[in-house]
Protein backbone atom coordinates (compact mmCIF):
# COMPACT_ATOMS: atom_id res chain seq x y z
CA UNK A 1 0.00 0.00 0.00
CA UNK A 2 1.21 3.56 -0.32
CA UNK A 3 1.29 5.74 2.81
CA UNK A 4 2.59 9.74 3.01
CA UNK A 5 5.79 10.01 5.10
CA UNK A 6 7.22 13.58 6.62
CA UNK A 7 11.08 12.84 5.91
CA UNK A 8 12.67 15.84 7.19
CA UNK A 9 11.40 19.48 7.46
CA UNK A 10 9.71 20.47 4.43
CA UNK A 11 10.53 16.57 2.78
CA UNK A 12 7.21 14.97 2.70
CA UNK A 13 7.36 11.69 0.17
CA UNK A 14 4.65 8.79 -1.00
CA UNK A 15 6.29 5.67 -0.26
CA UNK A 16 5.22 2.04 -0.68
CA UNK A 17 4.82 0.16 2.13
CA UNK A 18 3.71 -3.34 3.50
CA UNK A 19 -0.29 -3.48 4.67
CA UNK A 20 -0.99 -3.83 8.12
CA UNK A 21 -1.54 -7.07 10.22
CA UNK A 22 -4.57 -7.26 11.86
CA UNK A 23 -4.15 -8.61 15.50
CA UNK A 24 -6.75 -9.94 18.12
CA UNK A 25 -9.30 -6.80 19.25
CA UNK A 26 -8.42 -4.71 16.46
CA UNK A 27 -10.22 -3.62 13.03
CA UNK A 28 -8.57 -3.87 9.47
CA UNK A 29 -9.66 0.21 8.36
CA UNK A 30 -9.49 1.69 4.91
CA UNK A 31 -8.85 5.33 4.96
CA UNK A 32 -11.09 7.67 3.04
CA UNK A 33 -10.06 11.35 4.21
CA UNK A 34 -7.74 12.79 6.75
CA UNK A 35 -7.06 16.63 7.94
CA UNK A 36 -4.11 18.15 7.96
CA UNK A 37 -3.82 19.22 11.65
CA UNK A 38 -1.35 22.03 13.18
CA UNK A 39 0.93 19.72 14.73
CA UNK A 40 0.84 18.07 10.94
CA UNK A 41 2.37 21.39 9.74
CA UNK A 42 4.20 21.75 12.93
CA UNK A 43 6.04 18.79 11.58
CA UNK A 44 6.43 19.63 8.16
CA UNK A 45 7.69 23.16 9.12
CA UNK A 46 10.20 21.62 12.21
CA UNK A 47 8.65 23.46 15.18
CA UNK A 48 6.49 20.76 16.96
CA UNK A 49 7.88 19.36 19.64
CA UNK A 50 6.57 16.05 20.06
CA UNK A 51 7.78 14.77 16.53
CA UNK A 52 10.95 12.26 15.17
CA UNK A 53 11.66 11.88 11.64
CA UNK A 54 10.50 9.88 9.33
CA UNK A 55 7.35 9.86 9.95
CA UNK A 56 3.97 9.07 8.75
CA UNK A 57 1.37 11.61 9.94
CA UNK A 58 -1.92 12.28 10.15
CA UNK A 59 -4.50 11.60 13.49
CA UNK A 60 -7.72 13.18 11.78
CA UNK A 61 -9.29 10.67 9.46
CA UNK A 62 -12.36 9.00 8.85
CA UNK A 63 -12.36 5.65 7.58
CA UNK A 64 -14.24 2.56 6.31
CA UNK A 65 -14.14 -1.00 8.47
CA UNK A 66 -12.77 -3.58 5.96
CA UNK A 67 -12.56 -6.37 8.37
CA UNK A 68 -13.85 -6.88 12.37
CA UNK A 69 -14.51 -9.48 14.91
CA UNK A 70 -18.08 -9.02 16.78
CA UNK A 71 -17.61 -6.74 18.99
CA UNK A 72 -20.05 -4.63 21.94
CA UNK A 73 -19.68 -1.79 20.30
CA UNK A 74 -21.95 -2.93 16.96
CA UNK A 75 -19.52 -2.29 15.14
CA UNK A 76 -19.70 -3.69 11.52
CA UNK A 77 -17.50 -3.76 8.05
CA UNK A 78 -18.73 -1.14 5.90
CA UNK A 79 -19.12 1.32 8.74
CA UNK A 80 -17.86 4.54 8.12
CA UNK A 81 -16.05 5.60 11.18
CA UNK A 82 -13.94 7.60 12.95
CA UNK A 83 -10.88 7.27 16.17
CA UNK A 84 -9.44 8.44 19.36
CA UNK A 85 -6.15 8.33 18.01
CA UNK A 86 -4.22 9.49 21.77
CA UNK A 87 -2.84 5.99 22.48
CA UNK A 88 -2.25 5.48 26.52
CA UNK A 89 -0.10 3.29 28.47
CA UNK A 90 -3.01 2.02 31.11
CA UNK A 91 -0.88 2.12 33.73
CA UNK A 92 0.84 5.37 34.60
CA UNK A 93 -0.14 7.72 37.28
CA UNK A 94 -2.50 9.68 34.97
CA UNK A 95 -4.40 6.78 33.45
CA UNK A 96 -4.81 4.96 36.72
CA UNK A 97 -6.56 8.15 37.99
CA UNK A 98 -8.63 8.31 34.62
CA UNK A 99 -6.80 11.14 33.13
CA UNK A 100 -6.26 9.19 30.11
CA UNK A 101 -5.78 11.76 27.59
CA UNK A 102 -3.13 13.45 29.58
CA UNK A 103 -1.21 9.63 29.96
CA UNK A 104 2.26 9.79 30.81
CA UNK A 105 3.76 7.76 28.04
CA UNK A 106 1.02 9.35 25.89
CA UNK A 107 1.58 8.20 22.23
CA UNK A 108 -0.72 10.69 19.53
CA UNK A 109 -0.95 9.03 16.16
CA UNK A 110 1.14 10.96 13.47
CA UNK A 111 3.42 12.44 16.39
CA UNK A 112 4.75 9.95 18.56
CA UNK A 113 3.59 6.92 16.65
CA UNK A 114 2.91 6.48 13.10
CA UNK A 115 -0.23 8.24 11.53
CA UNK A 116 -2.91 7.44 9.73
CA UNK A 117 -1.43 9.35 6.28
CA UNK A 118 -1.70 5.81 4.09
CA UNK A 119 -4.03 3.45 2.55
CA UNK A 120 -4.75 1.18 5.28
CA UNK A 121 -4.44 0.50 9.07
CA UNK A 122 -5.19 -0.93 12.07
CA UNK A 123 -7.13 0.25 15.45
CA UNK A 124 -8.02 -1.16 18.31
CA UNK A 125 -11.66 -1.70 18.50
CA UNK A 126 -12.03 0.26 21.70
CA UNK A 127 -10.74 3.14 19.62
CA UNK A 128 -13.56 3.19 16.92
CA UNK A 129 -16.38 5.35 17.10
CA UNK A 130 -19.60 4.99 14.57
CA UNK A 131 -19.72 8.00 12.04
CA UNK A 132 -23.59 7.51 12.57
CA UNK A 133 -23.80 8.59 8.55
CA UNK A 134 -21.78 11.71 8.83
CA UNK A 135 -20.28 12.47 5.23
CA UNK A 136 -16.45 10.59 5.46
CA UNK A 137 -14.87 14.47 4.88
CA UNK A 138 -17.04 16.33 7.62
CA UNK A 139 -16.62 13.04 10.17
CA UNK A 140 -12.54 13.63 9.63
CA UNK A 141 -13.36 17.16 11.29
CA UNK A 142 -14.02 15.28 14.33
CA UNK A 143 -10.96 14.88 16.09
CA UNK A 144 -10.04 18.68 15.66
CA UNK A 145 -13.10 19.85 16.81
CA UNK A 146 -12.63 17.16 19.99
CA UNK A 147 -9.14 19.19 21.24
CA UNK A 148 -11.27 22.52 21.15
CA UNK A 149 -14.26 21.13 22.68
CA UNK A 150 -12.10 19.41 25.32
CA UNK A 151 -10.79 23.18 26.23
CA UNK A 152 -14.12 24.66 26.46
CA UNK A 153 -15.12 22.23 28.54
CA UNK A 154 -11.95 22.36 30.89
CA UNK A 155 -12.72 25.67 30.90
CA UNK A 156 -16.52 25.69 31.92
CA UNK A 157 -18.11 27.69 29.60
CA UNK A 158 -21.60 27.95 29.98
CA UNK A 159 -24.55 29.89 28.14
CA UNK A 160 -23.83 34.07 28.99
CA UNK A 161 -20.14 33.64 29.43
CA UNK A 162 -18.15 36.21 27.69
CA UNK A 163 -14.98 34.42 25.73
CA UNK A 164 -11.95 35.34 23.96
CA UNK A 165 -10.38 33.06 21.89
CA UNK A 166 -7.17 34.35 21.19
CA UNK A 167 -5.91 32.42 17.82
CA UNK A 168 -8.07 31.95 14.47
CA UNK A 169 -6.23 29.08 13.36
CA UNK A 170 -8.69 25.90 12.88
CA UNK A 171 -8.38 25.16 16.82
CA UNK A 172 -9.62 28.56 17.55
CA UNK A 173 -12.37 28.74 14.98
CA UNK A 174 -12.94 25.18 16.00
CA UNK A 175 -13.37 26.71 19.61
CA UNK A 176 -15.24 29.56 19.36
CA UNK A 177 -17.94 27.46 17.59
CA UNK A 178 -17.79 25.18 20.37
CA UNK A 179 -18.24 27.97 22.66
CA UNK A 180 -21.04 29.21 20.85
CA UNK A 181 -23.19 26.24 21.14
CA UNK A 182 -23.11 26.36 24.30
CA UNK A 183 -24.58 29.56 24.34
CA UNK A 184 -21.61 32.10 25.16
CA UNK A 185 -21.22 35.57 23.45
CA UNK A 186 -17.68 35.14 21.73
CA UNK A 187 -15.30 37.08 20.54
CA UNK A 188 -11.61 36.05 18.28
CA UNK A 189 -8.50 37.50 18.40
CA UNK A 190 -5.60 37.66 15.77
CA UNK A 191 -3.01 38.93 14.38
CA UNK A 192 -4.36 38.73 10.58
CA UNK A 193 -6.95 40.55 9.59
CA UNK A 194 -8.24 37.80 6.62
CA UNK A 195 -8.39 35.53 9.55
CA UNK A 196 -10.90 37.28 11.27
CA UNK A 197 -13.21 38.15 8.78
CA UNK A 198 -13.01 34.40 8.25
CA UNK A 199 -13.90 33.12 11.81
CA UNK A 200 -16.86 36.20 11.43
CA UNK A 201 -18.56 33.97 8.63
CA UNK A 202 -18.94 31.08 12.05
CA UNK A 203 -21.38 33.46 13.79
CA UNK A 204 -18.95 34.25 16.04
CA UNK A 205 -20.12 38.05 17.85
CA UNK A 206 -17.06 40.17 17.22
CA UNK A 207 -13.78 39.84 16.70
CA UNK A 208 -10.15 41.85 17.93
CA UNK A 209 -6.99 42.73 15.67
CA UNK A 210 -4.19 42.27 17.66
CA UNK A 211 -1.76 44.75 15.94
CA UNK A 212 -0.33 45.77 19.26
CA UNK A 213 -0.24 45.15 23.01
CA UNK A 214 -2.37 48.63 23.34
CA UNK A 215 -4.66 48.04 20.63
CA UNK A 216 -5.48 44.98 22.43
CA UNK A 217 -6.03 46.08 25.73
CA UNK A 218 -8.11 48.54 24.52
CA UNK A 219 -10.36 46.96 22.43
CA UNK A 220 -10.70 44.05 25.66
CA UNK A 221 -11.40 47.03 27.73
CA UNK A 222 -14.50 48.59 25.27
CA UNK A 223 -15.58 45.04 25.13
CA UNK A 224 -16.13 44.48 28.73
CA UNK A 225 -16.79 47.66 29.88
CA UNK A 226 -12.83 47.50 31.78
CA UNK A 227 -14.26 43.95 33.38
CA UNK A 228 -12.51 41.17 31.59
CA UNK A 229 -13.46 38.28 29.82
CA UNK A 230 -15.28 35.09 31.51
CA UNK A 231 -13.53 32.99 30.09
CA UNK A 232 -9.98 33.40 27.48
CA UNK A 233 -8.96 30.24 25.61
CA UNK A 234 -5.34 30.45 24.09
CA UNK A 235 -4.94 28.45 20.90
CA UNK A 236 -1.76 29.08 19.40
CA UNK A 237 1.31 28.37 21.66
CA UNK A 238 2.99 31.41 21.42
CA UNK A 239 4.05 33.36 24.89
CA UNK A 240 2.62 36.44 23.46
CA UNK A 241 -0.88 34.90 22.95
CA UNK A 242 -0.85 32.97 26.86
CA UNK A 243 0.08 36.98 27.83
CA UNK A 244 -2.96 38.16 25.84
CA UNK A 245 -5.37 35.47 27.27
CA UNK A 246 -3.98 36.67 31.32
CA UNK A 247 -4.43 39.87 30.06
CA UNK A 248 -8.15 39.70 29.19
CA UNK A 249 -9.66 37.67 31.43
CA UNK A 250 -11.76 39.07 34.32
CA UNK A 251 -10.83 38.54 37.83
CA UNK A 252 -11.85 35.18 39.09
CA UNK A 253 -11.69 34.22 35.42
CA UNK A 254 -10.83 30.97 33.88
CA UNK A 255 -8.41 30.22 31.49
CA UNK A 256 -7.69 27.20 28.67
CA UNK A 257 -4.37 26.99 27.10
CA UNK A 258 -5.18 24.38 24.11
CA UNK A 259 -2.06 25.77 22.19
CA UNK A 260 1.58 23.89 22.22
CA UNK A 261 4.47 25.49 21.77
CA UNK A 262 8.56 25.29 22.48
CA UNK A 263 9.06 28.74 23.47
CA UNK A 264 9.32 29.88 27.50
CA UNK A 265 7.31 32.34 29.02
CA UNK A 266 8.55 35.54 30.85
CA UNK A 267 5.74 37.29 32.12
CA UNK A 268 4.48 38.95 35.67
CA UNK A 269 2.55 35.65 37.10
CA UNK A 270 1.77 37.38 39.61
CA UNK A 271 -1.42 38.53 37.65
CA UNK A 272 -2.79 34.63 38.01
CA UNK A 273 -2.77 35.63 42.12
CA UNK A 274 -4.16 38.94 41.67
CA UNK A 275 -6.84 38.00 39.52
CA UNK A 276 -7.35 34.44 41.42
CA UNK A 277 -7.51 32.98 37.78
CA UNK A 278 -8.25 29.39 37.07
CA UNK A 279 -5.72 28.30 34.48
CA UNK A 280 -6.59 24.97 33.27
CA UNK A 281 -3.57 22.96 30.24
CA UNK A 282 -6.29 21.12 27.84
CA UNK A 283 -4.41 17.97 26.20
CA UNK A 284 -6.42 15.71 23.61
CA UNK A 285 -9.52 14.78 23.91
CA UNK A 286 -11.56 11.99 25.76
CA UNK A 287 -13.46 8.94 23.30
CA UNK A 288 -16.69 11.05 25.11
CA UNK A 289 -15.67 13.97 23.25
CA UNK A 290 -15.68 12.16 20.12
CA UNK A 291 -19.79 10.99 20.52
CA UNK A 292 -20.46 13.80 22.12
CA UNK A 293 -19.78 15.83 18.79
CA UNK A 294 -21.00 13.39 16.12
CA UNK A 295 -24.20 13.84 18.00
CA UNK A 296 -23.82 17.89 18.31
CA UNK A 297 -23.16 17.87 14.59
CA UNK A 298 -25.68 15.52 13.27
CA UNK A 299 -28.06 18.32 15.21
CA UNK A 300 -26.63 20.87 13.08
CA UNK A 301 -25.21 22.46 15.75
CA UNK A 302 -22.25 23.30 15.17
CA UNK A 303 -21.43 24.62 10.98
CA UNK A 304 -18.48 22.64 10.65
CA UNK A 305 -18.22 21.57 6.94
CA UNK A 306 -17.32 25.35 6.57
CA UNK A 307 -14.45 24.68 8.29
CA UNK A 308 -13.06 22.36 5.60
CA UNK A 309 -11.33 25.07 2.90
CA UNK A 310 -9.15 23.39 0.90
CA UNK A 311 -8.99 19.80 -0.07
CA UNK A 312 -6.43 17.85 -2.36
CA UNK A 313 -6.21 14.05 -3.74
CA UNK A 314 -3.56 11.83 -1.92
CA UNK A 315 -1.11 12.34 -4.87
CA UNK A 316 -0.97 15.90 -4.26
CA UNK A 317 0.23 15.37 -0.44
CA UNK A 318 3.38 17.05 -0.91
CA UNK A 319 1.53 20.31 -2.54
CA UNK A 320 -0.81 20.20 0.49
CA UNK A 321 1.61 20.57 3.18
CA UNK A 322 3.61 23.28 1.02
CA UNK A 323 0.63 25.43 -0.22
CA UNK A 324 -0.45 24.68 4.06
CA UNK A 325 2.57 26.41 4.94
CA UNK A 326 2.99 28.90 2.61
CA UNK A 327 -0.89 30.19 2.69
CA UNK A 328 -1.82 30.27 6.40
CA UNK A 329 -3.55 33.17 6.20
CA UNK A 330 -6.06 32.12 3.39
CA UNK A 331 -6.55 28.20 4.57
CA UNK A 332 -8.21 26.63 7.86
CA UNK A 333 -8.66 23.06 7.15
CA UNK A 334 -6.91 21.23 4.60
CA UNK A 335 -8.42 17.85 3.70
CA UNK A 336 -6.31 14.57 2.38
CA UNK A 337 -8.96 12.47 -0.13
CA UNK A 338 -7.99 9.07 0.23
CA UNK A 339 -11.33 7.28 -0.93
CA UNK A 340 -9.96 6.85 -4.70
CA UNK A 341 -7.54 4.88 -4.02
Amino acid sequence: MKAIYINAPGEVEIKDIDMPVRKEGEALLKVLYGGICGSDLGSYKGTFAYFDYPRIPGHEFSAEIVEIDDNEQGLKKGMIVTCNPYFNCGHCYSCEHGVVNACMDNQTMGCQRDGAFCEYITMPVERICDGRGLDPQLLATIEPFCISYHGVTRAGVKSGDTVLVVGAGTIGVLAAIAAKARGAVVYMSDVAQGKLDMAMTFGIDGTILNSSQEAFDKAVAEITGGSGFDVTIEAVGLPSTFQNCIDAACFGGRMALIGVGKKNLDFNFTMIQKKELNVYGSRNALTKDFVELIDLVKEGKAPLGKVITNTYKFADAEKAFYDFANNQGDMLKVSIDFSEL
